[in-house]
């Protein structure tokens, strides 16, 4: 038996990649550490964004890359999974950039829309020449979206939208907003936006601590007159936006590992290079049992992610598991990325050893999309059949 030697994948997971997963995986590795890197500390230093890097993802096959046509990649679930996990390596801000085009806003209108709408902006948005934002949250309507108010009235030609979406990611650079309304009997549906209809605006909302690449916004309605064909048609209630939810918690569970698995690394090397008492901090018994916690909660979550992804490559319902992903993958970062600033010291709060700057991003990660709390009462409920909501 041959010895094996690959103390990062000791489970030898990237085995279990096909060749077209390797592939892309090495694709956005190269491009976040050759385009991203270079740039995060000081993007995140002047909340800045570019929206232009669209265009990049989009050329790499990035965005919408599980779907089929429409120029997108029609990868795996497995290799979106890949893509997230390295771009969040970088900072979460850039994995939610791919996540809300692809997730929340290309899958909905794929899967949702009319084939027009379909003709109309999938391939823009695939190549990144359009952006576009998710309106679903508002500010008394974040873990009970049925609670929102924004509303919309049908009449003979059109839809008329009212109400303010709050916490939106893209909406300050958004080409196409993908809003979520109810009427007056509670029935939600899906509309397409596009970016100058006569009022609708848009507001930053600043002074963040965390996600400060990212371009967070509110989204404001007043009176907004939609064209009928502007309704997502196949629309089929709540379960159609948690469709979207869904997709998009799959990617943080994937991404939040490459945020851990980054700050790890950190830690591991600088342990070797620390000469504390005459001696490399690594030798210390108590640094080993804290990286080989890391290693382990690092590869457990992503052997986990793994596992999911082939399920939804086989069509499997696996709702539920997401929701345990998303909540464990999350709650697991957080802990590794707190260690890995520990085991750095005074260090670990320094801009160039990038570990702060992911602990705070992970902080809210770990909020948006379904707290820890709500996807825990998901779980209860699977288990006991009871709702505790």
């Amino acid at each position: 038996m041959s010895s094996h030697n690959d103390w990062i994948d000791p489970l030898y997971l990237n085995e279990l990649l096909t060749e077209e997963e390797k592939s892309i995986k090495k694709t956005a590795k190269d491009f976040c550490n050759s385009k991203l890197y270079p740039r995060v500390i000081q993007d995140n230093k002047d909340c800045f964004f570019d929206k232009k890097i669209y265009r990049e993802f989009g050329a790499l096959g990035f965005l919408g890359i599980t779907i089929n046509g429409y120029g997108a990649s029609n990868a795996s679930n497995v290799a979106y999974g890949l893509v997230a996990k390295e771009f969040e390596t970088i900072d979460s801000s850039y994995r939610s950039a791919i996540s809300v085009q692809s997730s929340l806003v290309i899958h909905p209108i794929f899967y949702f829309g009319s084939d027009e709408q379909k003709q109309n902006y999938l391939p823009d948005l695939i190549k990144g020449n359009l952006v576009g934002c998710f309106g679903l949250t508002e500010s008394e309507a974040g873990s009970d979206p049925s609670s929102m108010k924004t509303n919309f009235k049908e009449e003979k030609n059109c839809f008329i939208l009212n109400g303010t979406k709050n916490w939106i990611t893209n909406a300050p650079i958004a080409d196409i907003f993908i809003i979520w309304a109810i009427n007056n009997e509670k029935n939600i549906q899906g509309f397409i936006i596009e970016k100058n209809t006569p009022g609708l605006s848009t507001s930053s909302i600043e002074n963040k601590a965390s996600l400060k690449i990212s371009p967070t916004g509110q989204i404001i309605l007043n009176n907004v007159k939609i064209p009928k064909e502007n309704i997502l048609p196949n629309t089929k209630g709540w379960k159609s936006v948690f469709s979207c939810l869904n997709n998009a918690r799959y990617g943080i569970a994937w991404g939040v590992m490459g945020a851990a698995q980054s700050c790890w690394l950190i830690a591991k090397e600088y342990s070797e290079n620390r000469i504390m008492f005459k001696k490399p901090l690594a030798s210390k018994q108590l640094i080993q049992k804290k990286l080989a916690i890391m290693q382990t909660e690092i590869i457990l979550g992503w052997s986990a992610c793994l596992h999911a992804g082939r399920a939804l490559d086989k069509n499997k319902d696996i709702k539920v598991a997401i929701s345990m992903l998303k909540r464990n993958n999350c709650l697991k970062a957080i802990e590794i990325v707190r260690e890995a600033r520990d085991i750095l010291g005074a260090n670990g709060i320094l801009e160039e050893y990038h570990i702060m700057r992911h602990l705070v991003n992970l902080e809210t990660v770990k909020t948006y999309e379904g707290t820890e709390d709500i996807h825990a009462l998901i779980l209860g409920k699977f288990q006991t059949g009871i709702d505790a909501f």
